[in-house]
């Protein structure tokens, strides 16, 4: 597996990754700052529920007929009159209450006025709300009833068939009772009774209140309204079943309180106007602002969640008018937005129509104590804060206020925050990034060209041939194309100097050695003593060495200059092998010598005498290194499109760490002893360079059996 090489630019490219951090320090540092806001917007909502309460404290009258002093508040007893939008047109259709509808009690058999055992719900039950729009108070009721029963024509009887009571407090405090008996479907009024509380007689007829009664296939709705003015906070609703048609005597009675009895009255508290006109301007502060009693229910609100976000912002469209302005919303904001989140256009508001609140904040509140919530809406799409303060009457808790806000604006905010740190981050990085890589091709780039052109100045067998241009620039890289052009040069002048120090020296020392060889020769011509000739036998032989050294030492220079000079021809590679074998087996009788020729018939190109020359070295290696009648092996034969032709040998090993390293130039690994003949470690070198003018490949490795040493040649076929 190769080691992965990371160039200059890629280094440069991921050391531009930690520029990231700048982003995410600036992210983090818009995320505090939003906490922050909140913090403060929390503190605001405090100050602006204060400042409301402060508005409503030691003002009884706003509470005096709110049940605010109420110990104790009875669902279904105490009702709350909703707040209608729209008039409610008195018809017996309950449709203009459907938006309503959800607010609406079911009374049944524990509303029972006088429980009786034998109950039955299909019998009579009824659902029932009451409303408040402008000075009127609305009632519906949509009564279950399995057998109705009308008062007849002309009766003075009122209340011997099905009716329906009603029990107040008027505003001087007197109780009074009425009753709706009509005698057919349509328009109602309401009888008002005598003050007896165990009479039922009708004293008159009261048009304040008025109504209309719609039979129904399960019974009969009935829809009534009449002002405010009529009563206090008291009041209680019956409806009376007879179903009976001949002793038409009452069977069920159920209600929201007994109507016959003052104390048992419930309470209905009605949205305080006046209060309502105090915080009537704050649906300008941008928030939602509720007024509870000290049973939390709900005395007065102003203003809508849904515009209440804390913060204006602007959404206009005038940002699209410029190209930039259209491409940012186009392409950056969409992807900015993978990653922030939008507050969302709409979300479930459940307090929307609420009567009551509930809530840790408002229940210290009524405790005394100030204090702010923060909650989800119920489909988690909004955060909702909340504040609640104490309104104080003779220093005790009458009520609270209530300031809701969401988080809209300041997420809002905090997305303009980090759109316009998105916008200088992206442009720093892009053009950070762009100048790093950019830097970075011209270093990169400088540095490959001072490498081919290093590579260029010197050939595979490591002679310099070129010269590095001297770069202008300043900087470290331009200092170190100087130093190598200064250092090639310099090595340019030491190469020349070796490469013609051995012609040199050999052409030198040939004329000394050429007079001693004389002088012995003539010394041996003449009668010597037997110790003597000894000396000058040993003289010749150092002579004769020396003249080979010489001859190998210039071998190689007169070698390239033939390759240089040399044609190419095409030759018979099977031939040219079969006459070199003949001359192996008479220069050397001590080996044995194989040649296996697979249907090798193709020639190549190049030099027969220098191929030959090639051979001679890389044979005379193989009798050198091998043992006397061994056997050497040449093997040639077509792989691949290719030649291979393998000179193998028995006898010594070579070290496993020269391998690689016997082809090159004064490379030997005979003995330092051996003495025989001068080895300067240029046979192999020699037949690397043939082999490489012939666009050869050549190698040479130990047999796979250990046995001995062989070459291996690869030739192109032409």
């Amino acid at each position: 597996m190769s080691q992965l090489r990371i160039g200059i630019r890629l280094k440069l490219l991921l050391l531009s990754l930690f520029l990231f951090a700048i982003p995410w320090l600036g992210y983090k540092y818009v995320w505090e700052l939003e906490s922050y806001l909140r913090l403060g917007q929390e503190q605001t909502m405090v100050g602006t529920a204060r400042a409301v309460a402060t508005a409503l404290h030691e003002r009884p009258t706003l509470f005096d007929n709110q049940a605010a002093y109420l110990k104790d508040v009875k669902p279904g007893t105490d009702l709350y009159a909703h707040k209608i939008m729209q008039p409610i047109q008195l018809d017996g259709d309950l449709t203009d209450w459907q938006d309503y509808r959800h607010l609406a009690l079911d009374y049944g058999e524990q509303n029972l006025i006088d429980p009786v055992a034998d109950y039955h719900p299909q019998s009579l039950h009824f659902t029932h709300m009451v409303g408040q729009f402008g000075p009127y108070l609305y009632a519906m009721f949509e009564v279950t009833d399995d057998k109705v029963l009308l008062r007849p024509q002309n009766s003075l009887r009122i209340d011997r068939n099905d009716h329906l009571q009603i029990a107040l407090i008027d505003p001087q405090g007197e109780f009074q009772r009425y009753i709706v008996a009509p005698v057919k479907p349509g328009w109602v009024n309401a009888y008002q009774l005598d003050s007896e509380t165990d009479s039922l007689r009708p004293l008159r007829l009261e048009t304040r209140i008025q109504g209309d009664w719609r039979s129904t296939p399960d019974g009969y709705n009935i829809e009534l309204r009449f002002p405010l003015n009529m009563m206090s906070s008291k009041i209680a609703f019956a409806i009376v079943d007879v179903d009976d048609a001949k002793t038409r005597l009452k069977q069920y009675s159920v209600g929201t309180a007994n109507p016959s009895q003052s104390d048992s009255l419930g309470t209905v508290l009605v949205p305080s106007p006046e209060i309502e006109n105090i915080i009537k301007g704050l649906k300008y502060s941008n928030a939602r602002v509720w007024v509870v009693d000290n049973h939390m229910r709900v005395l007065a609100r102003s203003g809508s969640i849904h515009s209440s976000t804390g913060v204006k912002t602007d959404d206009s469209n005038s940002r699209d008018k410029s190209w930039w302005q259209g491409f940012e919303r186009r392409w950056l904001l969409p992807l900015y937005y993978q990653i922030l989140t939008k507050p969302p256009a709409d979300f479930v508001d459940e307090l929307q129509d609420a009567y009551a609140l509930q809530g840790q904040d408002i229940a210290n509140a009524l405790a005394g104590k100030p204090d702010s919530l923060w909650r989800l809406s119920s489909d988690n799409k909004a955060v909702i804060l909340s504040a609640a303060h104490p309104i104080f009457i003779d220093e005790k808790v009458m009520g609270a206020v209530v300031v809701e806000q969401t988080t809209h604006g300041i997420r809002t905010l905090r997305n303009k925050a980090l759109e316009g740190l998105f916008h200088v981050i992206l442009a720093v990085m892009t053009l950070g990034t762009l100048a790093l890589f950019l830097f970075a091709s011209r270093i990169s780039s400088r540095i490959r060209k001072l490498r081919d052109q290093t590579e260029s100045a010197i050939d595979q067998h490591g002679k310099i041939i070129g010269t590095i241009p001297a770069s202008k620039t300043g900087d470290e890289i331009g200092d170190l194309s100087r130093t190598f052009h200064s250092v090639l040069g310099k090595l340019g002048q030491y190469n020349t100097y070796l490469e013609n120090m051995a012609s040199r020296l050999s052409h030198e020392l040939r004329t000394p050695v050429a007079v001693v060889n004389s002088s012995l020769e003539n010394m041996a011509l003449e009668e010597q003593s037997e110790d003597n000739k000894q000396y000058i036998d040993r003289a010749q032989q150092g002579i004769k060495r020396l003249s080979k050294i010489l001859n190998n030492m210039s071998e190689a220079t007169r070698l390239e200059q033939a390759m240089m000079v040399s044609e190419q021809e095409k030759f018979k590679l099977a031939e040219l092998l079969n006459g070199c074998i003949e001359g192996y087996r008479m220069a050397y009788p001590e080996r044995q010598f194989k040649l296996d020729i697979n249907s090798v018939e193709t020639g190549i190109s190049g030099s027969p005498e220098l191929f030959a020359q090639m051979l001679d070295k890389i044979v005379t290696n193989a009798v050198e290194f091998s043992e006397t009648q061994s056997t050497i092996c040449f093997e040639c034969s077509d792989k691949s499109g290719k030649l291979q032709l393998s000179i193998s040998n028995q006898g010594a090993l070579l070290p496993e760490k020269m391998q690689t390293q016997l082809l090159d130039s004064m490379v030997s690994v005979r003995p330092q002893n051996d003495t025989r003949q001068p080895h300067l470690g240029l046979g192999l070198y020699i037949a690397k360079m043939i082999a490489e003018y012939h666009q050869a490949q050549i190698s040479i490795a130990n047999l796979s059996d250990s046995a001995g040493v062989v070459v291996k040649i690869i030739i192109n076929k032409t």
